[in-house]
């Protein structure tokens, strides 16, 4: 089984690549072509994001790699990959990915018309700013194929640049991705 991870608007980072390995993750999606960036903050990676990528050029970016990949997949992403990956699962086109793990993908709150065609966890953090997680989760959990779960941290708790990165709780999922991913 092929994993790959799908990153948010910091891109490949070298602690991304470091969960890569631990994982075995030999692909990371990312949409800065491979480079780093190296953003200071949060505030410096979104602007850049959205003033030269976006959204439907990442879904782009997804796409066409997984037009490469010929073996079953499980795809991890995380923030605006993991909501990329949401918009993904509705694509006919796309029948290599087995299994989809989405974390804290705010954006989906925009496509909740999405019916995924493939089995999809959605990890939701114990709260979001512009909307109601347990109304979203509660919505989401009624499609087929869907998976929810909130935990009890906060957005971007598996990213060591952002402000609510979380220790305790990257090595927590990571133990359950190690079961569970492959």
């Amino acid at each position: 089984m092929n994993i790959i991870l799908v990153t948010d608007i910091f891109g490949k980072t070298p602690a991304l690549v470091k969960l890569s390995e631990e994982l075995n993750a030999k692909v990371i999606v990312d949409p800065y072509a491979g480079v780093d960036m190296a953003f200071k903050d949060e505030e410096e990676a979104y602007s850049y994001f959205m003033e030269n990528v976006g959204f439907e050029d990442y879904l782009s970016i997804l796409l066409k790699m997984m037009e490469s990949i010929t073996s079953a997949s499980t795809l991890i992403g995380f923030s605006i990959g993991a909501s990329i990956i949401w918009k993904l699962s509705e694509k006919n086109s796309v029948n290599n990915v087995n299994r989809a793990i989405c974390y804290y993908g705010s954006q989906i709150r925009n496509f909740q018309k999405v019916n995924p065609l493939f089995e999809v966890e959605l990890v939701f953090p114990k709260e979001e700013f512009h909307f109601d997680v347990l109304e979203l989760q509660n919505e989401l959990s009624k499609k087929e194929n869907v998976k929810t779960t909130k935990v009890d941290y906060l957005h971007g708790f598996m990213n060591l640049y952002s402000t609510n990165y979380n220790q305790f709780a990257y090595n927590e999922q990571l133990n359950w991705l190690r079961i569970n991913a492959s």
